[in-house]
């Protein structure tokens, strides 16, 4: 003997299967990762020298290329104490939390509901001669019933939100990583511009040193007769003008101590540099393809993925074109007695599947459907002005390398040549056959000279930090 199904069970069935061999018919566009300007070569790199090994700047902490041990411990700190990271890792976190909430929306849903009621009633009659009253019924009821719903993703509206919200998380830690980048690139150059002002205020302590070994030289000749009392009045003047330039360095030092502080998290109050011997080391740094700029920065990957995540918006706005499904089951109890609540008798349960459709929102869909399109392009654009700003920024910082290379030596000639002139008038003057202006000017050529070098050793090291910023620092494809 065939078993035999309810009618029911058989209809619910076909409902389910018939929603389900539907629910791969996706629309919207599928994505495709826009077309960049297409760069064989850096311009500005013609005549570069790979550094080997040249993938020095994945192999760790870009800022370990300079060789400082105290900018090393600075460094770390930024990924753990900075404030605007840890705004992008909160970011980051919420965007994977919107993923696993739109995942979600894929699986049904299940309710588990209770209650218990107590009602009566109650009739009266009455005459003319007399009135009575008799009660009514007071009875309970118990209710216990499971219920699931489910919204097949017919038209893919469901997994587009699931892509598109994957696509924003990846975007996200793209952030995250930019925001590490940024923090870790400032803190880089605030820390060599405080070294080079150390540098500047050792140079200026020198030269002090000299100009007050020139006023006593000046004085002991006005003393004698030698010289004018103007000679000794330029000599303080000078002498006064280089102190005043040394106590701005300790402002400017301060300034950069301060900022270095809040970059690791700290407040200036409680945070001092010490003082410290400059190193200017300047690393070779490996430029590589322009391809692998749009893998390495993670700018650019977070441009390209909030692209798809715009792509993913066109395809749910389209959904709206078609009717919208829904599957229900529920299963329930329900008794005047607690006892009965779980009898056969007492159970009800029912299947359902429900559509609907839009007919009519004058035109609102279409709407959503172009400004969806329209934020796509958008996004599209930004990509693009992304890629080009990210080749502009290494063509700079290559072409500003090599001048600065070039400079840096220029600049230490003037400075040994200016340091012999210097001397050389210095010592023309104790012989009496220069005026001391010709001092003051030598000397003030000198100190201009040395300061000049030094900038330049500095300008090299905050290019080539910007150089590895512009070349996306760090960063991996597999972060």
């Amino acid at each position: 003997m065939r078993p035999s199904f309810p009618s029911h069970l058989i209809a619910s069935a076909a409902m389910i299967l018939l929603a389900s061999s539907i629910s791969g018919c996706a629309v919207g566009p599928d994505y495709r990762r826009p077309v960049s300007t297409d760069v064989s070569a850096f311009k500005e790199a013609e005549g570069w020298v790979p550094a080997v090994p040249a993938d020095a700047l994945e192999r760790g902490p870009w800022w370990s290329l300079f060789n400082d041990p105290a900018l090393d411990q600075l460094a770390t700190r930024v990924e753990v104490s900075n404030q605007n990271v840890a705004i992008a890792v909160a970011a980051y976190a919420q965007a994977r939390a919107l993923v696993r909430e739109q995942r979600a929306g894929l699986f049904p849903s299940v309710n588990l509901d209770g209650g218990a009621s107590r009602s009566g009633s109650s009739s009266s009659s009455s005459s003319s001669s007399s009135a009575s009253t008799s009660g009514g019924r007071v009875g309970n009821n118990y209710q216990l019933s499971v219920g699931g719903s489910w919204e097949p993703d017919v038209w893919g509206r469901l997994g587009r939100a699931v892509d598109g919200a994957s696509a924003g998380a990846q975007a996200s830690a793209a952030d995250l990583a930019s925001a590490r980048l940024a923090a870790q690139g400032e803190l880089a150059v605030n820390y060599f511009s405080l070294r080079q002002s150390d540098a500047q205020n050792a140079l200026l302590s020198s030269t002090i040193v000299g100009y007050q070994r020139a006023l006593e030289i000046t004085q002991n000749r006005y003393s004698a007769g030698i010289a004018a009392k103007t000679d000794v009045l330029q000599a303080q003047t000078q002498l006064a003008n280089a102190q005043a330039e040394a106590a701005g360095l300790v402002r400017q030092r301060a300034q950069f101590e301060h900022a270095i502080a809040v970059l690791i998290g700290e407040a200036p109050g409680n945070f001092s540099l010490v003082s410290a011997a400059w190193n200017p080391v300047v690393p070779e740094v490996p430029v590589g393809v322009p391809s692998t700029l749009l893998q390495r920065r993670p700018d650019i990957a977070a441009a390209e993925r909030r692209v798809a995540a715009a792509n993913e918006q066109i395809g749910i706005a389209r959904s709206a074109f078609y009717p919208k499904l829904g599957l229900s089951a529920s299963y329930g109890l329900g008794a005047s007695h607690v006892a009965d609540l779980f009898s056969a008798s007492s159970s009800v349960w029912s299947m359902g599947l429900s559509a609907a459709q839009v007919l009519f929102n004058a035109g609102a869909t279409s709407a959503r459907v172009e400004g969806s399109e329209a934020a796509h392009a958008q996004a599209v654009a930004r990509y693009r002005q992304t890629v080009l700003a990210a080749f502009q920024g290494v063509e700079d910082q290559l072409a500003a390398t090599r001048v600065l290379l070039t400079q840096q030596a220029l600049r230490r000639q003037a400075s040994l040549a200016a340091d012999q002139v210097e001397q050389q008038v210095l010592n023309r003057y104790r012989s009496g056959q220069v005026g001391y202006t010709e001092v003051i000017t030598a000397q003030g050529t000198a100190l201009t000279a040395r300061r000049a070098l030094v900038q330049a050793m500095a300008d090299r090291q905050t290019t080539a930090v910007a150089l590895i910023q512009s070349l996306g620092g760090g960063w991996q494809v597999g972060q």
